[in-house]
């Protein structure tokens, strides 16, 4: 039977994270229409492929594992993901355990009760489980984001999101790519709705960025949207004789 969703996790250094977050999507997959399960990691340099290899062989067998032989960034990933998927729907997570994957349920009836075209639902941590320093950057990244580019979203950064997979594969793919989705999908007439959904701590590790790096990038890769933006013409309606 073919797939209706895919979820979508990248990771990068996520051993100890891996064997835990598996067992919660595993958990969740009977609650949703026919799923499968991509993992691409991406040159991570501990045993997260190794613990990837562990979930298949011992509890997750459908699990599909893809591998970077170096790291590309995750917006990269995301693409190897999703050109690989099966499924119509993409849900994106985050492989460190703070994202819960029962939120992908609720996600996912949103987006059939939609009154519409097909939109992007975003989760949106309003609840941080982060340091004051990273929540500071997070709010103010996320505010100047929503004020130039006029997205609507509160969390454009957020790492779970359900949207359509042509609906992705249309736009033009570039590092970042993944943090401006509901500017870039709005542009091609995809509505938004954003969801607020439960934001845990960090189960094992620390996170791959910090807050001078992130913010430095995400500036340069805002200003590179706003050019694309501005550059791309759709035709309102297109007639065919």
């Amino acid at each position: 039977m073919a797939s209706v969703i895919s979820i979508v996790v990248t990771v990068l250094n996520e051993a100890e994270n891996i064997i835990p977050v598996c067992r919660e999507i595993a958990a969740v997959i009977p609650l949703l229409p026919e799923c499968e399960v991509i993992f691409v990691d991406d040159g991570s340099k501990d045993q997260t492929l190794n613990q990837l290899l562990e979930v298949k062989k011992n509890f997750l067998p459908s699990l599909v594992i893809l591998s970077h032989n170096h790291c590309c960034g995750k917006s990269s990933a995301l693409l190897t993901a999703i050109a690989a998927a099966q499924g119509s729907w993409i849900a994106t997570m985050d492989g460190d355990g703070q994202d819960d994957p029962k939120e992908i349920i609720s996600m996912w009836k949103l987006s059939q009760q939609y009154n519409g075209r097909e939109p992007l639902v975003v989760g949106v941590r309003l609840k941080r489980n982060d340091n004051f320093s990273r929540r500071f950057a997070t709010t103010f990244a996320n505010g100047l984001r929503r004020y130039l580019l006029k997205d609507g979203c509160v969390d454009t950064g957020a790492p779970m999101k359900l949207f359509l997979r042509d609906d992705f594969m249309k736009l033009p793919h570039f590092e970042g790519l993944h943090r401006f989705l509901p500017a870039l999908l709005a542009h091609h007439g995809v509505p938004l709705v954003c969801h607020e959904v439960h934001h845990r701590q960090r189960l094992h590790g620390v996170s791959k960025y910090t807050n001078f790096n992130r913010a430095l990038v995400g500036i340069r890769d805002m200003l590179g949207v706003i050019w694309l933006l501005n550059r791309i013409r759709l035709p309102k309606k297109i007639t065919k004789y």
